[in-house]
């Protein structure tokens, strides 16, 4: 069991106050882990820190729990009641999914990334297209992409409803999972005749980078329809896009670049280790040069 403050972090009100003190009580009483403000985002420190490992069933109190996925975890959002009753009995309650399956072939375009991916599926299927199935993510496309960028994809297979976003466990996922964790584990794969409720098949190697427009995640278009809209506020960060390299992309695109003079960039690295890399790295220096507010490690704004 792990606790994590990183919302509100630090704190801007009396009453959030009152609940990080709450926790850190809680987590002193009952001598459970707690990351502090600064520490960063829950779903980048819970695989950082080792704490989930392949074939792993994880619960969290956060709807992106599902992030771990792309380690080969069963991992889930629950709410509060369902969270107590699992560090209350170390037990829960779930209906197996069925799954969904996205066979995903090609390999994506330069300037194309694992965000633009996710959103081109949501937009294909509508944000509840999967709703308590679990989307299964497979093909050369994924094989391709760095771990980080597969957390990118599991970590929004709820937008599109479903319980899970699962990966197969390959050469990559065993050398980060040996990096970051001492946990044993045992990866699970499909079975060979596994009956699914839907599958799609993608070549992927056309895709554009896409956007999601207000007010609904699955309200996507490719950029180019949407060229030359004013933009007052980015956001580089929070559980989805807020790791090494994400920030590095965004660096190698700002370098020796100032942003508009009414537009606010605002970077909020996934955690403490993500931002001293990008510091030794020179990647922190390059956004704040061109006109980056750095906020503490965490879900950001």
């Amino acid at each position: 069991i792990a606790m994590v403050i990183d919302h509100s972090a630090p704190s801007p009100l009396e009453g959030v106050s009152a609940l990080h003190k709450k926790m850190r009580d809680f987590t002193d009483r009952y001598q459970f882990k707690l990351y502090d403000i600064g520490e960063g985002v829950c779903h980048q420190l819970v695989p950082e820190k080792g704490h989930v490992a392949p074939g792993s069933l994880v619960i969290g109190a956060d709807s992106h729990t599902c992030t771990y996925g792309a380690l080969n975890v069963f991992a889930t959002g629950v709410g509060s009641t369902d969270l107590a009753a699992g560090i209350i009995s170390g037990k829960l309650w779930f209906k197996v999914p069925e799954t969904f399956r996205f066979i995903l072939n090609g390999q994506l375009p330069q300037g194309v990334y694992s965000k633009d991916l996710i959103l081109f599926l949501i937009g294909d299927v509508t944000s509840d297209g999967a709703t308590y199935l679990a989307a299964e993510y497979v093909g050369e496309a994924i094989r391709a992409l760095s771990i980080e960028a597969r957390f990118t994809i599991s970590n929004m297979a709820i937008e599109m409803g479903a319980k899970v976003g699962l990966m197969e466990a390959d050469d990559k996922t065993e050398k980060w999972i040996k990096e970051h964790s001492s946990l044993t584990y045992n990866p699970v794969v499909a079975d060979p005749d596994a009956v699914y409720a839907r599958v799609k098949e993608y070549d992927v190697s056309e895709l554009e980078p896409q956007v999601a427009k207000p007010h609904t995640v699955d309200n996507v278009s490719p950029i180019g329809e949407v060229a030359g809209t004013e933009i007052q506020q980015c956001v580089i960060g929070t559980c989805t896009n807020g790791r090494l390299e994400d920030l590095r992309i965004a660096a190698s695109i700002l370098e020796g670049k100032k942003i508009h003079p009414r537009t606010r960039l605002i970077v909020a690295p996934s955690s403490r280790r993500v931002l001293l890399d990008a510091i030794r790295e020179g990647i922190i220096s390059t956004l704040v040069e061109a006109g980056a507010a750095l906020v503490t490690p965490g879900c950001g704004p």
